[in-house]
């Protein structure tokens, strides 16, 4: 019964990240990138490739390595329509990044702490996307509905994960969920903030 309930959860979290990044993905199609962080995106897409490679080394696990894979090409579509060529900068800043955050605690501690480290990152990457609502009004290519089954997702994987007895992924998991949620709550607020003066000038 628990391998049962274990799969469930894994590959449901799997399909529903899958769900949440093809919203995105279909919005910055239709709508155009604006309000889309390069610097955030960027990071998904490297982090996207960690979880990969330690479903594969380190928890031997598909229902991992599928998680991120799958929602790979979607990445690498939002993150082109940013013109990284034009941002050298932020993509080798975005590479640092993970290199201080993960691999490097990952050679000094093992995994545990390369996780732990992980977690770190998938906070911050959701900062630029923050302070971006914070500072714009413009919120067309920022999908709420993503983000909030991003954070579904997050759920789903620290279930897993505490099936699965793997703590330290557990805790990296619930610190990013608490970053997605801040930016759904900040998302839902500019969009309020639009919907009102309409709302006004129709009385």
């Amino acid at each position: 019964m628990r391998n049962v309930i274990l799969s469930s959860v894994g590959w449901v979290a799997v399909g529903l990240g899958f769900v949440g990044g093809f919203v995105q993905f279909r919005r910055v199609r239709e709508r155009g990138s604006d309000g889309v962080s390069l610097a955030t995106w960027t990071l998904f897409f490297l982090l996207g490739g960690y979880w990969m490679v330690y479903g594969l080394v380190r928890a031997h696990s598909a229902v991992v390595v599928l998680g991120s894979l799958l929602v790979w090409p979607l990445q690498i579509y939002i993150v082109s329509q940013l013109a990284p060529w034009r941002h050298v900068r932020t993509v080798l800043t975005a590479v640092g990044f993970l290199g201080i955050f993960c691999v490097l605690p990952g050679l000094v501690g093992g995994w545990n702490a390369s996780l732990v480290g992980c977690g770190v990152a998938m906070t911050l990457i959701r900062t630029p996307q923050i302070l971006q609502l914070v500072r714009s009004a413009e919120v067309s290519g920022v999908s709420a509905a993503s983000w909030l089954l991003g954070a579904t997702n997050s759920v789903l994987w620290i279930g897993y994960y505490f099936l699965t007895r793997q703590p330290s992924a557990e805790i990296a998991t619930a610190m990013a969920l608490v970053a997605s949620l801040v930016v759904v709550g900040l998302t839902l607020w500019r969009q309020r903030s639009e919907w009102v003066p309409a709302y006004a000038l129709s009385d």
